[in-house]
């Protein structure tokens, strides 16, 4: 049974990229974490990592010895779902949830990867990962992640064009999916929070703000006035209304620094908040 913490000595600390682009952080992954906190209205201080910006740890949530990273077998928000609340229950087995999971988690994660890295310019990709490191380690680190995606998504110089086409096929069929799906609901399920809210609205926020207007992936989201309007909404209500308990970063300068005795699951100490 989990010791009932007191939330005024328990200190709970979302750990991100950078903010950047308007946004609490330009990091699709960190956001997602930071909008389902929100979401789940769990009290939280968001931290920034100055450091190792390419790390895969990062983000990660901190409930005092205990911490919860991106690269853990599920991923942040899952660690998230089943330490601090599961937004998703009641809507998780409904048919429509492991198709629309699937969308969000391959066919728009992949188009934004891609679209970060290799599509555009590199510079949103650049300001959100690397532009605070010295700049040959911050160029050489962009260039290897580029590399990286490519061999990933089997992208090369004879394919290329074959496979861009079939990335933005994929998104655009999901942006149409979504936009049907979504109506003039405020939420994708059952007009109510869920993790997937969190996923697409980081997706879309770091489309709409972070990616230059020549972007085809965000020219193709703007095609669908009540995605940009669903979009708009949350981002007023979660972001720009500046409700989270703490909006002052503490900079931490190592991934490990603050619970030196990391663990491979996550904790149920978060148990007594809920």
């Amino acid at each position: 049974m989990a010791t009932e913490q007191n939330e005024s000595t328990q200190r709970n600390n979302l750990v991100v990229r950078k903010p950047c682009f308007g946004l609490p952080t330009g990091c699709p992954q960190c956001l997602s974490a930071y909008i389902f906190l929100k979401l789940s209205q769990h009290p939280f201080n968001l931290d920034y990592h100055p450091n190792y910006p390419d790390s895969d740890q990062i983000p990660y949530y901190e409930a005092g010895d205990c911490v919860a990273y991106n690269n853990e077998k599920e991923g942040i928000v899952e660690c998230l779902k089943r330490d601090v609340g599961d937004l998703d229950s009641g809507v998780s087995s409904l048919p429509d949830w492991i198709p629309t999971k699937v969308m969000l988690t391959t066919w728009l994660a992949d188009a934004l990867e891609y679209e970060l890295w290799v599509g555009c310019d590199s510079s949103s990709a650049y300001g959100i990962y690397y532009s605070d490191l010295p700049w040959p380690i911050g160029k050489v680190l962009l260039w290897k992640k580029a590399v990286w995606v490519k061999q990933k998504h089997g992208i090369n110089k004879d394919n290329a064009e074959v496979k861009e086409e079939e990335i933005y096929a994929r998104a655009n069929s999901a942006y149409d999916a979504l936009s049907t799906w979504l109506g003039e609901q405020n939420y994708l399920f059952e007009n109510r929070p869920s993790s997937l809210d969190a996923i697409f609205l980081a997706h879309a926020l770091v489309v709409l703000q972070a990616l230059p207007e020549s972007s085809i992936l965000r020219s193709k989201f703007l095609e669908h006035a009540n995605l940009e309007r669903y979009v708009q909404q949350h981002k007023t209500e979660l972001i720009e209304a500046g409700t989270s308990p703490s909006n002052d970063p503490h900079l931490h300068a190592d991934p490990s620094s603050s619970a030196s005795s990391s663990r491979s699951t996550s904790s149920k100490i978060f148990l007594g908040f809920i």
